[in-house]
């Protein structure tokens, strides 16, 4: 039997794409989807199809899909919603997925459920799976096609599911800043054919994804859907933001796909029977997939006990009460570490307990290298499943430390003990930074230099709780998947 993710190969990886809708003038979807695909590399043919050009974004136009020359494995389309079927269904076998950009189905309360039905029947007559309607279409940095000419086209372990485009371009550009990367990234719009099951097969098979995330208004298929994420017992973690777990959140998912939302009770239940990872915000799903595309789930320990280390005392105080609300302890230092750290005689202010608030005082002795030796000692005398460092940057970037280099010694040791801890305990970095631009720009520099080294870097504490919170929730599952307590 043929697996999913290679049945999917000519959506994902195709050689050969028609492009419907594409205009001289240079503007539009279309226009955009080939200027991104090319920007991206692709090396396949691209075929403008058009009835009066001959020639579109330097391609060669043809003007119908019987004209290209070789078959087609996607087939993007930005025409008018009432022009489409009849074009799928004369397709004879010649297009093996096209993807409808058009709004104006099942979405729409006049006439929009009915043309989506045509819609479909006329793709499975012309031989072909439709993705969409009223759907952004396909990502895929691997098979170098967007949509988006702000993709990076860096190849990455996480694959999306959305029902939304506008999320899915926020996933893909803030995510992207963020640090993460994609394997592929699907916007499905109103689902009228390939389905987020189909999708979610195919990303659970797929070995070049090893997170998925899913923005979701609707599943038609429920039980499917279920059976499938079961029956994965969480061999990979799955992040899910629900759009419409609210009696009035429902009613506009309802407007934007066309189709009923569901119960919350329902998706907590999924939850927790699935081992999924329900989120409520995008900000959170950012957060959940960037550790899991960093941290290694630890299921024979999960996460629990947090060590909070760095300058900012009412921050660290904050930060305790929060962790604890995410179940998640922040227990005292031991009488060894604490010894440990009162004979090295730090400077005045320092606290020697968990959380350790280190000074800017404390932290810009040696130029910032005594945190290296601070952190590996907690690290060796506690038994910790996480280190939470956090450092607020301004202290540390004003001109009188701009050539010691204080902040970036600070990191570069945070990684330094990081490596030194794999297996042991989970390592998360929290550069908290104050908007300056010059500010901004560093802290996109040594966020960048953590990422390489496989440590996640949150903007605030709260984030990094609840990350790792999600991450405990799934070692939890895995855990009592395995029998253990």
């Amino acid at each position: 039997m043929t697996s999913p993710h290679t049945c999917f190969d000519a959506l994902f990886r195709p050689n050969t794409i028609a492009v419907f809708g594409a205009s001289t003038a240079g503007r539009g979807f279309a226009n955009d989807f080939i200027q991104a695909t090319l920007k991206l590399g692709f090396t396949g043919e691209i075929y403008p199809i058009h009835p009066n050009a001959t020639e579109i974004e330097g391609l060669k136009a043809y003007p119908t899909l019987d004209a290209t020359p070789s078959p087609i494995d996607y087939a993007f389309i930005g025409i008018g919603a009432r022009h489409i079927p009849a074009i799928l269904a004369a397709a004879n076998g010649r297009v093996k997925f096209a993807q409808v950009i058009s709004s104006g189905f099942g979405e729409m309360a006049d006439g929009g459920k009915a043309l989506e039905a045509e819609l479909v029947r006329a793709a499975h007559a012309g031989g072909m799976r439709l993705l969409g309607p009223n759907c952004l279409g396909t990502y895929s940095p691997g098979g170098r096609i967007s949509y988006d000419r702000g993709t990076d086209g860096i190849v990455g372990p996480v694959g999306i599911i959305s029902q939304s485009g506008g999320l899915t371009r926020d996933l893909l550009r803030r995510g992207g800043r963020r640090g993460i990367r994609y394997s592929a990234v699907l916007s499905m719009g109103n689902c009228a054919d390939l389905s987020p099951s189909d999708m979610l097969e195919h990303f659970l098979d797929d070995p070049g994804t090893t997170v998925i995330g899913m923005y979701l208004e609707h599943i038609r298929d429920g039980r499917r859907f279920f059976e499938i994420l079961r029956a994965a017992k969480a061999r990979k973690p799955v992040v899910v933001l629900k759009g419409g777990r609210t009696q009035e959140g429902s009613r506009a998912a309802v407007s934007h796909t066309g189709a009923l939302a569901g119960d919350d009770r329902m998706w907590t239940a999924l939850a927790r029977q699935t081992g999924s990872i329900l989120v409520d915000t995008l900000e959170q799903m950012l957060d959940q997939l960037l550790i899991l595309q960093h941290l290694t789930p630890n299921a024979d320990k999960p996460t629990h006990s947090i060590a909070l280390f760095g300058n900012g005392g009412g921050t660290g105080v904050l930060a305790t009460d929060l962790f604890a609300r995410n179940g998640l302890s922040v227990p005292r230092a031991s009488d060894r570490t604490f010894a440990t750290l009162k004979a090295m005689e730090l400077p005045p202010g320092t606290s020697l307990d968990n959380p350790y608030d280190t000074p800017s005082g404390t932290l810009k002795v040696e130029d910032g290298l005594v945190a290296e030796t601070l952190l590996r000692e907690i690290v060796e005398n506690e038994s910790l499943d996480a280190m939470v460092v956090h450092i607020n940057m301004p202290q540390f970037l004003n001109p009188n430390d701009r050539d010691r280099d204080v902040f970036g010694n600070l990191v570069r040791a945070a990684i330094r003990v990081r490596e030194e801890s794999v297996g042991k305990t989970h390592f998360v970095l929290v550069l908290r930074s104050d908007g300056e631009p010059e500010i901004e720009a560093r802290k996109f520099e040594e966020r960048n230099r953590a990422l390489e080294m496989g440590v996640p870097v949150f903007d605030e504490l709260p984030n990094a709780a609840v990350a790792l919170a999600g991450l405990r929730d799934y070692e939890h599952y895995l855990n009592r998947r395995r029998g253990g307590t």
